[in-house]
């Protein structure tokens, strides 16, 4: 039983929010998190990562009851060990969203998540600003558009992300394919209907979690859906991008002060 005056469930980004820039998670962050599922608070990871990188997001989240992945499309409830969603976006669905893109932004580079196992490799040029270590298998578009994909990203060699994400957002109608940012410089464009909050939405549903009783953190505007569904609070790190800076209820420390920890952990001790 959650104490009163408690969330009822906490979900939070990883990358740029609970993950250092360091890319590890701080022994102080993972003994808070311990203490909030002592407490009986679910814990969610709400992240951009694909399945293919369920392993690492364990690592970096322990105690975390569901995985929210590849931006709320892909959910995997941990006890169970299977997925209560699975979203794909159609090649051809995605080759229009590209061609709509293009003629508006120009010319894009494009690598395609197709793969769900573990360590799988995305598809299409390699492009040297990836900040992390990935495996590209090199396929030309028309083949990557072949079937269906988890999600493309795609960066301009025009705009900048912020830029090119206004573009898409007058170009690319929602019921077509959603569209958003993570933060590493690429728009990321997913299934219709896939986001945070409906990733979200899907494990409230499941283990009977209003809304209202849900706390987030995040810190990009991927993270807007989840800010704008729940409820109980919406928490941005100080690094936050503006947007998300101006969607919170609150905002903490860095990623890099382990912010979260230290929001959760004053929670705790009211």
């Amino acid at each position: 039983m959650v104490k009163p005056g408690l969330p009822k469930l906490i979900a939070t980004d990883l990358d740029g929010t609970l993950v250092r820039s360091d890319d590890t998670v701080s022994a102080y962050t993972h003994e808070v998190l311990d203490r909030v599922r002592a407490a009986g608070i679910r814990i969610v990871a709400a992240t951009g990562r694909g399945p293919r990188l369920t392993s690492l997001t364990r690592n970096d989240i322990r105690v975390a009851d569901y995985l929210v992945l590849a931006q709320g499309g892909w959910v995997l409830d941990q006890a169970e060990s299977r997925y209560l969603r699975q979203s794909r976006l159609p090649g051809w669905r995605l080759a229009e969203v590209l061609a709509r893109l293009e003629a508006a932004a120009g010319p894009l580079s494009v690598m395609f998540e197709a793969l769900e196992h573990d360590d799988s490799p995305l598809w299409g040029d390699y492009d040297p600003t990836w900040r992390y270590p990935v495996t590209v298998e090199a396929r030309t578009r028309a083949e990557c558009l072949t079937g269906d994909v988890i999600k493309a990203f795609a960066r301009s060699f025009r705009h900048d992300v912020d830029e090119l994400l206004a573009i898409a957002r007058r170009t690319v109608p929602p019921e077509v394919a959603t569209v958003t940012q993570a933060g590493l410089n690429y728009l990321e464009i997913c299934p219709a209907n896939v986001d945070k909050g409906t990733g979200l939405a899907v494990v409230a549903e499941t283990v009977g979690v209003d809304p209202a009783d849900v706390l987030v953190f995040g810190d990009m505007p991927n993270d807007l859906p989840m800010f704008a569904w729940a409820g109980w609070g919406r928490v941005a790190v100080a690094n936050a991008h503006p947007d998300l800076l101006a969607a919170a209820d609150e905002v903490t420390l860095t990623n890099d002060q382990d912010g979260v920890a230290v929001f959760l952990d004053g929670l705790l001790s009211r």
